[in-house]
């Protein structure tokens, strides 16, 4: 069982003890020290909360609700919802902030609290800090009975979501109803499968087929969406009868698409070919995280941009984007993040913005992806142990290639000629991470493996 408390929020496994988990006592806990610290800062007394669709997703709902009404704030549920969808609520409610129940990528015996400010972006490292502090105090002041906070709820968000996106000059939903696509979908049965079905048909799809489309929380295969999870969509398109297919994690911020012929197009392209679109008719500036390909540099770099490279999380590349008025950004994980819309992952204007790219294109999603440099990845991830000092490791290994340019604002980050590779403690999981990437895989996995093998060596000397 575990408990993380991040910059991502509050993280844990359901089941198990008091303070070791994601208990009833610990969500009850941590809400009430955010609904303290957005007290503190505003006089907004309104608070969005919506959540995806595992199983446990609605018994902690419940416990956010009174949790922040007991201190006064008025709740406004959206029941089974998306992180970008709660996101834009909070600004269009004129919220104080927001609680999105999920877990994101993590299985299904995951859930966690993600928190927003007023402006419907993640809190930032200094209020997150702030959160555990209250929590650990006895500073949060409770309502008394004629001062509680009301609950009501707004079932048609997503609706409103997508309508916002077709309202996007750059949607270009003539161009995509005239190439009349034809599309498989694999929603892992949360919240995506009420979102993206109705986003194509808005968008004109001409042909879709879902798979995994029933919200009931119980995830058909590891609901992170990389290629070794995703071979019943891929099996789907080999038949050769549709065009692309299109996959969303469980809070559907995350964007991964498959061509023709199912292969994957790759989740880090996701944000490369987005952001090609969105150069074509805005020169600016980009952004992604320091785990994300070369190949957004070089796409920047030709449209006239400069590329600019975030520590790992939202709440960071979105503080890079705004400082260095970026046109477009995100995380190489499929999470793209459009500044004329929202600052948040949005997995639903990706695709929007996706199929204007590819129906303005006018060939295969294989052929635009032939247009893109090609480097290739390599995660790898060793797990964590009480004992293993992860500081010690990363300034060993920065001490090891001390020749090469290294980077140290999030963990060790090495560039090499042709390659490089990325180490650093998860926010979300007990786990190192380890990116490596090069111009050929076998390059990738060959300094993956190099890498690995120097950790062992620190480890167990």
């Amino acid at each position: 069982m575990a408990l993380i408390k991040s910059i991502s929020g509050i993280r844990g496994t359901i089941g198990g003890a008091q303070g070791e988990s994601l208990s009833p006592v610990d969500v009850v806990k941590f809400t009430s020290a955010f609904g303290q610290l957005l007290k503190s800062k505003t006089d907004l007394k309104k608070v969005i909360i919506g959540r995806d669709a595992r199983i446990s997703g609605e018994l902690i709902s419940g416990l956010v609700a009174y949790s922040l009404r007991s201190l006064g704030l008025d709740v406004v549920d959206l029941g089974l919802s998306t992180t970008p969808t709660v996101e834009l609520a909070v600004t269009h409610e004129q919220a104080a902030g927001g609680v999105i129940i999920t877990a994101s990528h993590n299985p299904g015996q995951w859930n966690a609290l993600k928190l927003l400010n007023h402006q419907g972006e993640f809190i930032s490292a200094e209020d997150g800090a702030e959160v555990l502090r209250l929590a650990d105090s006895r500073d949060v002041k409770f309502a008394e009975p004629k001062k509680l906070g009301t609950y009501s709820r707004i079932d048609d968000y997503i609706d409103r979501h997508i309508d916002m996106i077709l309202q996007l000059p750059l949607v270009d939903v003539e161009a995509i109803r005239n190439r009349n696509f034809r599309v498989v979908i694999d929603c892992v049965n949360s919240t995506g499968g009420i979102a993206v079905p109705k986003l194509l048909q808005a968008l004109g799809v001409g042909k879709i087929e879902e798979l995994y489309c029933e919200p009931n929380g119980i995830f058909p295969h590891n609901p992170e969406p990389l290629p070794e999870n995703l071979t019943h969509i891929a099996g789907v398109l080999e038949d050769g009868n549709f065009d692309l297919g299109l996959v969303v994690d469980p809070d559907v911020d995350r964007l991964a698409i498959y061509n023709e012929d199912g292969s994957p197009f790759g989740e880090e392209y996701t944000l490369v070919a987005v952001a090609d679109y969105i150069l074509l008719h805005a020169q600016g500036n980009t952004v992604s995280n320091l785990s994300s390909t070369r190949a957004l540099r070089d796409i920047t770099q030709k449209h006239g941009g400069e590329y600019f490279a975030s520590a790992v999380g939202e709440v960071n590349v979105v503080e890079k984007m705004k400082a260095v008025n970026a046109v477009i950004g995100g995380e190489g994980n499929g999470g793209v993040i459009y500044p004329d819309f929202h600052y948040g992952r949005d997995a639903l204007v990706g695709i929007a913005l996706f199929l204007s790219h590819l129906a303005n294109f006018g060939k295969s999603v294989s052929f635009l992806r032939s247009k893109y440099p090609n480097y290739y990845l390599s995660k790898n991830k060793i797990e964590l142990t009480p004992d293993i000092d992860v500081d010690n490791i990363l300034v060993q290994i920065k001490d090891r290639y001390h020749k090469m340019p290294v980077n140290t604002v999030d963990g060790v980050k090495i560039d090499f000629e042709n390659e490089w590779v990325h180490l650093r403690k998860s926010n979300t999981e007990p786990i190192i991470r380890i990116y490596t990437e090069s111009d050929s895989q076998a390059t990738a996995d060959h300094l993956a493996a190099k890498i690995i093998s120097d950790i062992k060596e620190i480890v167990s000397p």
